[in-house]
């Protein structure tokens, strides 16, 4: 077994250890988040992560140590990166609340609009602003309520956000 063997065998180890251990702790609610603006957090943290898995690469040119890159990183860790993942576990989560009655508890507290005074400023966004959000991002236009109905379209739809390129 070459030396190179072990580190890869190492790093898969790492990468296992980070996909069941650290990534649902990190992960755990996500479905009902309702702002977006933690994208870059998350992959700053997700690239952090994997830079300490990967530890550093030596650079060709000058023989000195250095940090890999984002795009290096993307290409070692072949699993969706954890914008995707939130972003299909909300479809998914909101499949769900779709198919519900309306009557539901859940459905009244994450599609309904709440009774009171907006404060000033921009309005914030909801959680069902995000769906509607991820869905014109894959081109899947139209009521995501009608579109939940049909189980397969939905299950072929959150394949496509978990496909998706995310910048």
């Amino acid at each position: 077994m070459s030396p190179g063997t072990n580190f890869q065998v190492l790093d898969q180890s790492k990468i296992k250890i980070y996909r069941t251990i650290i990534l649902p702790v990190v992960l755990y609610g996500c479905e009902t988040w309702s702002h977006d603006i933690e994208g870059r957090r998350l992959r700053v943290f997700e690239n952090r992560v994997l830079r300490r898995v990967f530890g550093p690469k030596r650079d060709e040119v000058s023989g000195e140590w250095r940090k890999l890159y984002s795009e290096e990183l993307r290409d070692l860790y072949s699993l969706p990166n954890i914008v995707r993942v939130v972003k299909s576990r909300r479809m998914r989560c909101a499949g769900h609340v779709g198919r519900m009655g309306e009557g539901r508890g859940v459905h009244r507290v994450l599609v309904g609009k709440p009774e009171r005074k907006r404060p000033l400023g921009r309005p914030s966004r909801r959680w069902e602003d995000n769906i509607k959000m991820d869905l014109r991002e894959v081109k899947g236009g139209g009521d995501w309520m009608e579109l939940a109905q049909d189980r397969d379209r939905w299950r072929a739809l959150l394949n496509t956000v978990m496909n998706f390129q995310v910048p």
